[in-house]
């Protein structure tokens, strides 16, 4: 029996693995992939406080550490689903019976761990373009987050390719580091707010690709191009850029819970900054639920909030 069983082993589930061990508190936590998440596979972590330049390898092997020297647990294993059991009774200290917090079930392909609070913590994926070159030069140009990665081409030119609120505002962002932005869409006209792209239109080092798709991303050991093919025109071109941002969707890795607790129409868990969600005794941390900044630091804050809200729910608390 744990006392908190955390679903997924990024940032905000390793930072709340931490927060429950030193509350004094069992914690297991479950990972499908690799620990750490997607910041793994970043080359270089500048936006951290107190740390000016860690590779995102080495910042998770430290998360990872702290968290087990602490004593909790790891499983490498994929959750496939979470059940609510019925409360069960007990006896308080002064001898009554009383009705003890429900228990929950954490189900992965083998076995199935009991516990008494639950913090998911799955985070998301990045839609992919799907694309040749994509999968090659991540993290060689390749990036999924201006606001982590933009920095690394201050003065260079990018492109963007998306056509909603995430993409314009990487554009927006990027385009106070960036020398020129090339912001590509597949329609004739955004799907983002309107306010926005009248700002990056009056831009003079942002231009607009409209009704046109990326076909390949080039470069041998970094970018060095995308090759995209305009549909009205049935033409296609390369423009030469060190990097290119994805900003085509996020896929919230929720779908084993839907069932379970309350998501939004785009699939991520419903839950305020305590990471209390719809099922008394399960919170949520991290990219899975809704927000809107997903940083390093917020995924963090997220974990250290579900923890302490689960902790005082283990005690007893609301």
């Amino acid at each position: 029996m744990y006392d908190i069983a955390i679903i997924g082993g990024g940032i905000a589930g390793l930072t709340a693995a931490i927060y429950g061990q030193r509350a004094g508190k069992s914690t297991i936590v479950f990972e499908k992939m690799s620990f750490g998440g997607q910041i793994v596979s970043s080359p270089m972590v500048e936006n951290y406080p107190g740390i000016a330049a860690i590779s995102g390898s080495e910042f998770t092997e430290r998360l990872l550490e702290q968290a087990t020297s602490l004593g909790a647990e790891t499983m490498q294993a994929e959750v496939q689903g979470v059940e609510k059991e019925v409360p069960f009774a007990g006896h308080g200290q002064g001898g009554d019976e009383e009705v003890s917090k429900a228990l929950f079930r954490v189900r992965t392909a083998k076995e199935v761990f009991e516990c008494r609070s639950v913090v998911l913590a799955g985070g998301m994926e990045r839609r992919l373009l799907g694309v040749s070159g994509e999968e090659r030069l991540k993290g060689a140009g390749v990036s999924y987050c201006a606001t982590c990665d933009g920095m690394f081409f201050k003065g260079r030119d990018v492109a963007v390719v998306g056509g909603g609120n995430t993409a314009l505002e990487d554009a927006e962002f990027l385009s106070e580091y960036c020398k020129r932005v090339y912001l590509v869409h597949r329609r004739e006209t955004f799907r983002g707010e309107e306010g926005t792209v009248r700002r990056l239109a009056e831009k003079e080092n942002v231009e607009f690709v409209l009704d046109t798709v990326a076909e390949e991303i080039l470069g041998g050991q970094a970018v060095e191009g995308i090759r995209l093919c305009n549909k009205k025109e049935d033409k296609c071109f390369v423009l030469n850029v060190s990097g290119v941002f994805v900003a085509v969707g996020q896929i919230p890795k929720n779908e084993p819970f839907a069932s379970l607790v309350k998501l939004d129409e785009a699939g991520f868990v419903v839950a305020g900054e305590d990471g209390r969600t719809s099922v008394p005794g399960i919170f949520a941390a991290g990219d899975c639920r809704t927000k809107h900044v997903r940083q390093l630091t917020t995924a963090a804050a997220d974990g250290t909030a579900a923890a302490l809200a689960a902790v005082a729910w283990v005690n007893g608390g609301k």
